[in-house]
């Protein structure tokens, strides 16, 4: 299986337990490898034999913009069922890190993995 990733897709939402992480907007950033098989497409030169990579960042940014999680594990579990169900991940590696909300640390945050990797 071939891999095809998003590094550091940054976005803007509602994330976090104390009151003042309910009222403003804070950032978060996501890597996301997801397995594929990419022969056809490069044999074919097409965007729809492969996993188009854009759709993904699309789909994944406006579902975290317009979320208001308060754990990054459950906005993190949501994502990746979102990947895996609409566009047919057997399996993915999703880093989601929550800049800034430790003092010290550049970034803390979960990785998971889901499905079955061929």
């Amino acid at each position: 299986m071939d891999i095809v990733y998003i590094n550091e897709l940054k976005v803007e939402t509602i994330i976090g337990i104390f009151d003042w992480e309910r009222e403003v907007k804070q950032t978060v950033s996501l890597d996301l490898e997801m397995a594929t098989d990419i022969r056809r497409a490069a044999q074919t030169d097409q965007i729809e034999d492969t996993l188009n990579y854009k759709a993904v960042a699309k789909r994944v940014a406006v579902f975290i913009e317009q979320s208001e999680f308060r754990l990054v594990e459950t906005m993190a579990e949501q994502i990746a069922e979102i990947v895996q169900k609409e566009f047919q991940v057997p399996w993915l590696r999703l880093r989601l890190g929550k800049p800034g909300a430790v003092r010290g640390a550049r970034d803390v945050g979960v990785v998971i993995e889901r499905g079955v990797r061929c």
